[in-house]
């Protein structure tokens, strides 16, 4: 069992699987496919990110640095939030991105989302949560690996 203490964006507390990836984590490639179909859960459709390709986050904890891309990142936050079919919790290494940020409060605020998001948890954090790892949320951005 592993404590880190980050800065909340989105207060929750939640308990669930952990899904990581080490490089920047595109939304527009990642959360587009599953959004556009419409489907029911959002299977990662970034070919580039070898660590989460074809892995389905609804639900799940996303461990991320940072998100990369296009400049609609957050609007398709927003998006899989108002379609119920995100992850519910991203949990930054790294200080958030204003438009990842902008989508995560947009989320919470406009669409009621329960989503739960931290940043600035540090390096070390990225480099000990490993995938599928069971994770603590508290609401006071504590976060605990606890496998």
């Amino acid at each position: 069992m592993k404590e880190f203490k980050g800065r909340v964006i989105a207060k929750g507390a939640f308990i669930g699987e952990a899904k990581v990836t080490h490089e920047g984590f595109n939304t527009l490639a990642s959360f587009q496919k599953s959004a556009l179909l419409n489907k029911k859960e959002v299977k990662v459709s970034d070919q580039n990110n070898k660590e989460l390709y074809g892995e389905n986050i609804t639900n799940k904890i996303l461990c991320l640095p940072m998100t990369i891309g296009s400049t609609t990142g957050g609007l398709v936050i927003q998006t899989v939030c108002s379609m119920h079919i995100n992850p519910r919790a991203f949990l930054f290494s790294e200080p958030i991105d204003s438009l990842a940020a902008s989508g995560i409060v947009l989320s919470k605020v406009w669409q009621n989302s329960d989503i739960i998001c931290i940043d600035c948890l540090g390096k070390e954090f990225l480099d000990t949560v490993k995938q599928n790892d069971k994770i603590e949320i508290k609401d006071d951005g504590t976060v605990i690996i606890l496998d």
